[in-house]
């Protein structure tokens, strides 16, 4: 509720209001100890222009992202031409500078009204906590993990402030609390941070022991998100899909000057960030044609186990047997509702990898090279072999990247790595492009650190797609998702073209869980110095009512930043409580490859 409106005006509507967690701990004596690192997710963190071009006249150390996106509105061509980075290097383009705003500002919250960090930052700051014991770890999200090194020296910076916060505290260790896909970029750096310069940080093999208490991961897209998948291969997800067919006038066609898909794809497909979330470990994690780890799941709030069936009763009232309609999560990308539900062995594949393109898309229109997207480059021939694979896993999902946006992966793939490690012993996984994979890389040689993921389930969470292809225009993105592909009943788990499995509303669980349910539980190849981790996971419990805003027991990827529980458990850990105390405090709740997470730990996919 608004701080102006009544307290008993509230009580009186929504019931007496519990202690928010920085009041409830302050009362049990519990005070700041641990100094608290802030490390903040794609698109969360505010952007300011120092540099730009006459069309960004008036707008010098004013945000274009974050906080009221007037400028979008009033110069949106302009706005996308400064938020763009150069297609080449994925650096800036020539006489443009943006850089990320610094200080707990960065991103406390997204828009006015709209908090990320506010709430939790209020209620550290209840036990003590104020900036000399706070830092958040702002970078410019839309480069590569390595380039914002290269460009603003910004992990040099984190290492810096990390040691002068210990240093200034008693030597305490710190408390990192990265969220979303601020949980690879973390993981990045703590390879980064050992690793000898110029490639690394030359902070040696111990600077982790010496410097972190514990990695607290929030929503953390540990193992990629197929959203990523979607945004970068036609921009879109399920809400953008469904806005797609209701009214495509708004999206497909020049919209006010700005033809918006387009235009969008032209920018984030400049963003290197966003291939860090493309999925890894191929069909050994994701599932393959046939199957999947989520195998069994059922979009319903009451789950039967795999191999129950429902009863239910013909028009004459006899018991008919009801089996759950199969769901074949492995096949990400489908094309056509048919392809998505038929059986593996039906599914006739045409090779795409060596498909001729055949002609440009824009060889009659120079004016598409203001939205470039590589796809004027496919020719139709490209398109009709992409179609014609019918099916695309995890597994062959790079490749088909590779295909349609070769420019985007030859950057991306000079950053990024999606395999599974046969040997982490192998001196190329010394590369950073390794780093932010925890399938190809050891966590830092620190038993003594705890790693923790924080995620909310219960929400249903975009899994595979259906597409099909876009009716033929010029400029145009030639595949987007069929939103008129439905289930059978209100109980599928297709719903407007997208699967949905569960998760946080972005972030699986197989991706958010995983890491610490089992690849890194106990002494593994990928936790060799057996550091122990923890999972929490958050049913989601949305708001009763408008007067309880987002909630405060909530699951939803950004929301849970406002979730009573997790702030209690963070605030407890930075305060100096362990894991397993923590732990044993929500026994009940938390998770330890027991609940949501058993039958994705358990499946053959995990055998890793």
């Amino acid at each position: 509720m608004p701080a102006s409106f009544p307290q008993y005006v509230t009580e009186a509507i929504t019931g007496p209001l519990p202690d928010p967690p920085g009041v409830k701990l302050q009362k049990e004596g519990l005070h700041a100890k641990h100094p608290v690192i802030f490390v903040p997710g794609i698109v969360t963190g505010g952007l300011e222009l120092w540099e730009g071009h006459h069309c960004a006249e008036g707008l010098f150390r004013k945000r274009l992202w974050g906080g009221t996106f007037g400028d979008v509105y009033k110069r949106p061509l302009c706005w996308i031409e400064h938020m763009s980075l150069d297609n080449e290097t994925g650096l800036d383009k020539p006489g443009i500078r943006v850089r990320p705003v610094t200080g707990l500002v960065a991103a406390d919250y997204f828009v006015p009204g709209y908090f990320v960090w506010a709430v939790l930052i209020a209620n550290l700051a209840r036990i003590g906590y104020e900036e000399k014991n706070m830092y958040m770890a702002a970078y410019d999200w839309r480069l590569s993990f390595q380039n914002t090194e290269t460009r603003d020296q910004t992990l040099s910076r984190i290492k810096s402030n990390i040691e002068l916060l210990v240093a200034t505290n008693g030597g305490n260790r710190a408390v990192v609390i990265p969220h979303s896909m601020g949980v690879l970029y973390f993981l990045h750096f703590m390879k980064w941070v050992e690793a000898p310069s110029p490639m690394g940080g030359g902070g040696g093999p111990d600077w982790c022991a010496k410097h972190i208490k514990a990695v607290a991961n929030i929503g953390g897209p540990f193992l990629g998100v197929p959203k990523a998948v979607a945004g970068l291969f036609s921009s879109e997800a399920k809400d953008v899909a469904v806005a797609r067919a209701i009214a495509p006038e708004m999206l497909d066609s020049d919209f006010l000057g700005l033809q918006t898909l387009r235009h969008l794809m032209r920018m984030t497909r400049t963003w290197d960030s966003t291939m860090s979330m493309l999925p890894k470990g191929g069909e050994t994690i994701w599932g393959g044609l046939d199957w999947s780890p989520e195998d069994g799941f059922e979009c319903k709030s009451k789950k039967r186990k795999t191999n129950d069936s429902e009863v239910s009763k013909d028009v004459h009232g006899e018991p008919v047997e009801v089996n759950p309609e199969p769901v074949n999560f492995g096949r990400m990308v489908s094309f056509g509702k048919d392809v998505a539900e038929a059986p593996a062995s039906n599914i006739e594949q045409i090779e795409f990898r060596d498909a001729v393109k055949g002609n440009n898309l824009a060889h009659s229109n120079t004016s598409c090279r203001d939205v470039w997207t590589e796809y004027q480059e496919l020719g139709w021939g490209g398109i009709k072999a992409v179609s014609d694979y019918k099916a695309f896993t995890a597994g062959s999902i790079i490749d088909l990247f590779n295909f349609v946006a070769p420019r985007m992966m030859q950057r991306g793939s000079v950053h990024f790595s999606y395999g599974i490690a046969d040997n982490l012993d192998d001196p190329k996984y010394g590369h950073y492009k390794y780093w932010s994979n925890p399938l190809e890389t050891k966590l830092p040689d620190a038993p003594e650190m705890e790693i923790f993921s924080m995620y909310g389930v219960g929400i249903p969470t975009e899994r595979a797609y259906v597409y099909k292809l876009s009716p033929q225009a010029e400029c145009y993105i030639p595949f987007q998702i069929d939103a008129s592909a439905e289930g059978g009943d209100e109980n599928s788990c297709l719903k407007g073209g997208v699967y949905m499995s569960n998760g946080d509303e972005t972030v699986p669980v197989l991706s958010s869980g995983y890491m610490c349910a089992k690849a890194w539980r106990g002494k593994t190849r990928f936790n060799p110095s057996g550091s122990k981790t923890y999972v929490r996971e958050y049913s989601h419990s949305p708001p009763s009512n408008l007067l309880e805003g987002r909630g405060t027991q909530s699951g939803a990827h950004v929301d849970i930043m406002g979730n009573f529980a997790l702030m209690e458990d963070i605030i407890r850990i930075a305060a100096g409580a362990t894991g397993s105390f923590v732990m044993m405090r929500n026994i009940l709740q938390f998770i330890t490859c027991l609940s949501t997470i058993t039958s994705i730990c358990s499946s053959r996919a995990m055998a890793i």
